[in-house]
C-alpha cells in the first residue's frame, strides 16, 4: 500500500539541493508525497515541485559552474547583496504563472514579516512572491516588500514548518532538517570544478561580504549610501587576482592543529568575510530554533543533513548536494522500514 507524505523542507541556504535528492528517493521507494511545506531554499524546491517542474529546475541548477552563478548575481548593497532579479527570473521562466491553490498538491511556504515581527504562512496567492519571500535570506537577497510589510526568509522565526502539515491526515510526516549538527560521518561527494574559476567565485563573495560595512560617505552631518564607486567595482571584480597574503615566522597559536607531517596548519572554520559571519551567525539561530520545532511536533521520520557540508551561500554545488540528500534520505528510510 501506498503511503501518504507530508513533506516538510527546511532552510539552510545551498543545501537545499539536498531536497531534490530527498523527494527523488522518496519517488523512487513509492511514496507519494500528498502536501508539502518549505521555508527558504525549502519553499523554492518544494513550490518548483508541487508545481511539476522539479526535473527542469534540477536540470538548470546541475549545469550552472562558477561562472554561471557570477553571472546569476546581481549585485546590490541597499537591503542585501544580491537582488536576486536573475535567480527568481530564471525561476519563474521554469515554473511559469501559477497560484498556489491551483497547484496540484497543498503546498505552505514561509515568510517572516519583519514589519510586524511574525510568520507568515503563503497557502494561496502567487507561487513565485511566495518562493521568492520565503527566500529572501538576511544580508544575502534583497526582502520583499508587499504593501506595508518587509518580508525575508522564515528561516528567523521557523527554520522547519511542520506545524503546516499537522493536520493533513497523512500517513507520514517526513521532515528535512537542513542544520543538523550530528552527522558528521556524511561529507560532501566530490566533483572535480576548475580550480581557477572557484577562486574567482570565492573572492566574489568574500568581496560582498567584507565591504557591506563600508559603503557610506560624508555627505554633510549625515551619512549617504554610496554605491559602486570606482574602488568598489575593483573591489567586487571577480576577476581580479587575490594578493598574496604576507609570509610571517611561523608561530604556534591555540587554533592551529598539527597536519600529518607534524606541520602547523591554521584553523580556518571562522568566518572569512562579513557576509560569512552574518550567515554564520543565522545559521547557528536555525539550528537552535529547529531542535525546539522538532522537539515540540516530532516528525515520523526526521531526515538529517549536515550543516557542515557546505557553505550557506555555495550555490554552484548542485550536483554534489542532490546526491548527498539522497544518499541520506537512503540510509535514513532504510532504517525506518526496518523497524516498521
Amino acid at each position: 500500500m501506498t503511503k501518504r507524505v507530508a513533506l516538510v523542507l527546511g532552510s539552510g541556504g545551498a543545501r537545499g539541493y539536498a531536497h531534490i535528492g530527498v523527494i527523488e528517493e522518496l519517488e523512487a521507494r513509492g511514496y507519494e508525497i500528498a502536501c508539502i511545506a518549505g521555508c527558504s531554499m525549502g519553499a523554492v524546491v518544494g513550490g518548483i515541485y508541487a508545481a511539476g517542474k522539479l526535473n527542469e529546475y534540477r536540470d538548470w541548477t546541475q549545469s550552472l559552474d562558477y561562472l554561471d552563478v557570477l553571472r546569476l548575481l546581481d549585485v546590490s548593497f541597499r537591503l542585501g547583496a544580491i537582488r536576486g532579479e536573475k535567480v527568481f527570473g530564471k525561476i519563474r521562466e521554469i515554473v511559469g504563472e501559477i497560484n498556489i491553490e491551483d497547484l496540484s498538491i497543498p503546498f505552505t511556504a514561509v515568510a517572516t514579516d519583519l514589519t510586524n515581527q511574525q510568520e507568515i504562512w503563503f497557502q494561496e496567492g502567487c507561487l513565485h512572491q511566495a518562493m521568492r519571500a520565503s527566500a529572501a535570506i538576511p544580508s544575502l537577497f534583497t526582502p520583499v516588500i508587499q504593501g506595508k510589510r518587509m518580508l525575508v526568509d522564515g528561516g528567523l522565526l521557523n527554520p522547519l514548518p511542520i506545524v503546516p502539515v499537522v493536520s493533513s491526515h497523512c500517513d507520514l510526516i517526513i521532515a528535512v532538517n537542513l542544520n543538523s549538527t550530528n552527522q558528521q560521518h556524511y561529507q560532501l561527494p566530490v566533483i572535480e570544478r576548475p580550480p581557477a574559476l572557484k577562486s574567482r567565485f570565492d573572492l566574489l563573495m568574500n568581496s560582498l561580504g567584507s565591504h557591506l560595512p563600508s559603503f557610506r560617505r560624508k555627505n554633510g552631518d549625515d551619512d549617504e549610501l554610496l554605491l559602486l564607486e570606482e574602488p568598489v567595482r575593483e573591489q567586487i571584480n571577480p576577476w581580479l587576482e587575490k594578493p598574496a597574503a604576507p609570509t610571517r615566522p611561523e608561530t604556534p597559536s591555540a587554533g592551529a592543529t598539527k597536519s600529518a607531517s607534524g606541520s602547523r596548519v591554521a584553523d580556518l572554520s571562522g568566518p572569512a568575510s562579513l557576509l560569512e559571519l552574518i550567515n554564520q551567525s543565522f545559521e547557528v539561530m536555525q539550528t537552535s530554533l529547529a531542535q525546539y520545532k522538532i522537539a515540540g511536533y516530532p516528525p515520523d521520520i526526521l531526515i538529517n543533513v549536515p550543516r557542515r557540508a557546505c557553505r550557506f551561500f555555495e550555490f554552484y554545488k548542485a550536483p554534489e548536494l542532490i546526491m548527498l540528500g539522497r544518499q541520506i534520505a537512503c540510509d535514513t528510510l532504510d532504517r525506518y522500514e526496518k523497524e516498521n
